[in-house]
């Protein structure tokens, strides 16, 4: 079956919890499970989406706002989870053996018509991994918790259709705020989160011309605000829609597409 659209939406984003669904008609993945399973739950029946389309989960590391529902979610609907051993090992419980799928670095994984890549991020937890998610040519990236912007970042950006991108703080209100000196530094020394900045000049740099969203993602509560970060983006975005993620709710669900140029002909 030919499969060219991918239907996207953060169930959940920031440090309270994330989670992010990416899928086709057929099946369908979670990145990272950190609100509860029933949550998740809620929030996908909100949204008209089935959790009998989910076929597998991908982890992207072990902090607790990444896997906090790890555990249940997988159970109930025994699913798989693609997850790095030094991640499982970094996990405080445990997953049902049987569901386990070890992921390395640079694999694609088929999850029936869905083809999912991991790279090797920088962010101060074992093993972390970004992930881009494929159905036919159309791709979507999943870049969250991650201290700065890779040559690998940079490679898989430049193919995406849309993507979820991290937009943690800004660098004066984090500057400005009462975090201690060593939580700013853990913050924005490199192994981190991006800030708006950096996350922007991405997106200038590397944006391919046939993006079509960018879900701005992971943003802090205390050292940024998502009308700074929206108002930042928009205005370099051209005809890419810009969507802040929410920490507090899902988004709507979006259908990315690869364009057809208008000078094609059939």
């Amino acid at each position: 079956m030919a499969c060219n659209k991918l239907h996207i939406a953060s169930l959940n984003s920031g440090s309270n919890g994330n989670c992010y669904y990416i899928g086709n008609d057929q099946e369908a993945i979670l990145v990272d499970t950190g609100i509860s399973c029933r949550e998740t739950e809620k929030r996908m029946l909100r949204l008209g989406l089935s959790m009998h389309n989910v076929k597998a989960i991908f982890i992207s590391h072990e902090h607790t706002d990444h896997v906090r529902g790890l555990a249940t979610l997988s159970s109930k609907y025994n699913l798989p989870v693609y997850i790095t051993n030094g991640t499982l090992n970094g996990c405080r419980f445990n997953i049902r053996e049987e569901l386990i799928r070890v992921l390395y670095s640079t694999q694609t994984i088929s999850v029936g018509t869905l083809e999912v890549t991991s790279f090797l991020k920088i962010h101060d937890a074992s093993e972390p991994h970004s992930f881009v998610v494929s159905c036919g040519s159309t791709k979507v990236g999943v870049f969250t918790d991650i201290g700065a912007a890779c040559d690998q970042l940079i490679f898989h950006f430049k193919q995406c259709h849309a993507a979820f991108l991290e937009t943690n703080y800004d660098d004066d209100l984090l500057s400005k705020s009462a975090y201690p000196y060593f939580l700013k530094q853990r913050i924005s020394g490199g192994k981190g989160h991006l800030s708006n900045k950096q996350a922007l000049d991405l997106f200038i740099h590397h944006r391919p011309s046939y993006m079509t969203h960018l879900l701005l993602s992971h943003l802090s509560k205390d050292n940024n605000n998502p009308e700074l970060a929206h108002s930042l983006f928009r205005q370099h975005a051209g005809e890419v829609e810009i969507v802040v993620a929410s920490r507090f709710v899902e988004t709507e669900v979006y259908t990315i597409f690869e364009r057809v140029s208008e000078h094609s002909s059939f």
